[in-house]
């Protein structure tokens, strides 16, 4: 399930936030400012980010640019959640990069609402049974995957890595989060597993081996531009 990141310092708002998307079946991460924010995003990239404007130490139009400038970030989806009502605002806040805008006070259905229909439109909610990119094909309920519509025969953990690079396409997983993810958080084992699997998997897949991009010293992420 989507990952959604709240920056927001009022706990009373940041709470309902987090329950109400929580109990949509959402993993959440709230952060009171700035600083541990953009800590958090370098750690792991969520899928989805609610920023408040008025933050204690940075403002979220400022988080906003920088997200926007870092090509690692610059596609997340973004919700500006403020009080400010004027037209100007909102014009700015969309000139700047923001996908959505919410004004407070706000309803919990209308923002689960937004969210929900920003990950519809951004792949970060799409339906997993059947997935696709360039010549890859992945069919959950036959936990199959065709390449150029051939069979392609994958280990368990290959077959999870890809699902994981494909859910993620155009975004970069860190070798941490990919670890956790796939071999659990309790996993203890060399971090050069994940190298011999990137390896085999890519050769696995053939010609669209070389979608799966590697971001030094960050992570590999699953791109359907052939070079």
């Amino acid at each position: 399930m989507a990952m959604i990141y709240i920056a927001e310092d009022d706990k009373n708002i940041s709470e309902i936030e987090s329950y109400s998307l929580k109990n949509s079946g959402y993993d959440v991460a709230v952060y009171e400012n700035g600083t541990d924010f953009e800590r958090a995003v370098k750690d792991r990239i969520p899928d989805i980010v609610l920023l408040d404007i008025m933050l204690p130490d940075l403002s979220g139009l400022t988080l906003m640019e920088r997200l926007r400038a870092n090509p690692l970030t610059k596609k997340i989806p973004i919700i500006l959640v403020t009080a400010k009502t004027t037209e100007l605002d909102k014009v700015r806040g969309f000139d700047m990069g923001a996908d959505d805008y919410i004004t407070k006070p706000f309803g919990v259905m209308e923002l689960i609402s937004r969210v929900k229909a920003l990950l519809r439109r951004s792949g970060g909610d799409r339906d997993e049974k059947c997935l696709s990119i360039g010549g890859i094909f992945l069919d959950s309920e036959r936990h199959a995957v065709y390449v150029n519509n051939k069979p392609c025969e994958l280990t368990f953990k290959e077959y999870e890595l890809l699902k994981m690079l494909i859910l993620r396409a155009g975004i970069v997983t860190s070798r941490e989060e990919i670890l956790n993810h796939v071999w659990g958080s309790m996993y203890q084992g060399e971090s050069r597993t994940l190298d011999m699997h990137i390896k085999t998997l890519r050769q696995k897949l053939g010609d669209c081996g070389a979608m799966i991009k590697t971001v030094r010293n960050v992570g590999y992420f699953l791109d359907n531009i052939i070079e």
